[in-house]
C-alpha cells in the first residue's frame, strides 16, 4: 500500500484528480476504454469537480457506482448525483438501480453488468472503520460470493453494494479519507483490526490518500509520502 498525507481537504482533492486522471489516461491507453466504481458522501465531489477540468479521454471512460443507498431518484439521501459531475453520456453512467421493486434481482443484474476488472476503484471511509457499505456487525451481508448485494439498515437506509470480491478484483484502489475523526480508525486498520470492515480491502495496490487530519494517529512503522497542496 502506498500512504500519501496531503496538507488539507483541497490538495486531497486535487492529488486524487490527478490520479484518476493518469490511471483513466493510462487504461484507455492500453485497453481502448477505462472503467471506473466510485463511492459516494460529500469527500469526493471537490475531487470530482476537479477532475472534470483535467484532459481526459471521457468519451472512453464508463463509470459505475460502489454503493447507494434505497431512496428515490433525486433524493438527497443518493449518491448517483455525484456521477453528474464528470462530462459523460447517460449511458456511460450506471447508477445502482435502488429504485427497483425487486431489489435482489436489481443487485443480480447490477452485478451481471459489470466489468470483469475495474481499472480503479474508488473507496472512502466512515468513523466506525467502514468502507463501501461493508458495516460493522454486517459481515453475513457483505462477504456473500455475489458481486452487489442489498444490505441491512444502516442510518435508516438499506444500502446496495459492491462485495470485497469487486472491489479486490479492481487493477487499482484509491482510498480518500479525509477528517480528524478517522485518524483512529485509519491507523487501527494499517495495524491489521480485523473488527473494522475496511480491513478486507486488499493492500496491495492500494493508494491510501489522506489529509493531515485524516493521517495523524499514523503508525510510526508506515511511512508516508508528503505531498503539498
Amino acid at each position: 500500500m502506498k500512504i500519501v498525507v496531503c496538507a488539507d481537504g483541497q490538495a486531497v482533492a486535487e492529488y486524487g484528480a490527478q490520479y484518476l486522471a493518469r490511471r483513466i489516461r493510462d487504461a484507455v491507453r492500453r485497453r481502448g476504454s477505462a472503467t471506473v466504481a466510485l463511492s459516494g458522501g460529500q469527500t469526493p465531489i471537490p475531487m470530482l469537480q476537479r477532475l472534470a477540468t483535467l484532459d481526459v479521454p471521457w468519451k472512453s471512460l464508463t463509470v459505475f457506482q460502489v454503493d447507494e443507498r434505497v431512496a428515490p431518484d433525486g433524493h438527497e439521501d443518493r449518491n448517483s448525483a455525484l456521477l453528474e459531475l464528470l462530462p459523460l453520456t447517460a449511458k456511460q453512467r450506471h447508477a445502482m438501480p435502488v429504485t427497483a421493486a425487486r431489489l435482489e434481482l436489481a443487485a443480480k443484474r447490477y452485478g451481471a453488468s459489470l466489468p470483469d476488472m475495474f481499472d480503479l476503484v474508488h473507496l472512502g471511509m466512515g468513523p466506525d472503520g467502514h468502507t463501501a457499505s461493508w458495516f460493522p456487525g454486517d459481515e453475513g451481508t457483505y462477504l456473500q460470493a455475489a458481486p452487489v448485494v442489498n444490505t441491512a439498515t444502516f442510518n435508516g437506509r438499506n444500502r446496495m453494494t459492491l462485495t470485497p470480491s469487486v472491489v479486490n478484483a479492481g487493477r487499482v484502489r484509491l482510498m480518500e479519507v479525509v477528517g480528524g475523526d478517522k485518524a483512529d480508525k485509519v491507523a487501527r486498520w494499517l495495524l491489521h483490526d480485523s473488527g473494522l470492515p475496511v480491513e478486507h480491502v486488499r493492500r496491495t495496490n492500494t493508494t491510501l490518500l489522506l489529509d493531515a487530519a485524516a493521517g495523524a494517529q499514523l503508525p510510526a512503522a508506515h511511512l508516508a509520502t508528503k505531498a503539498g497542496r
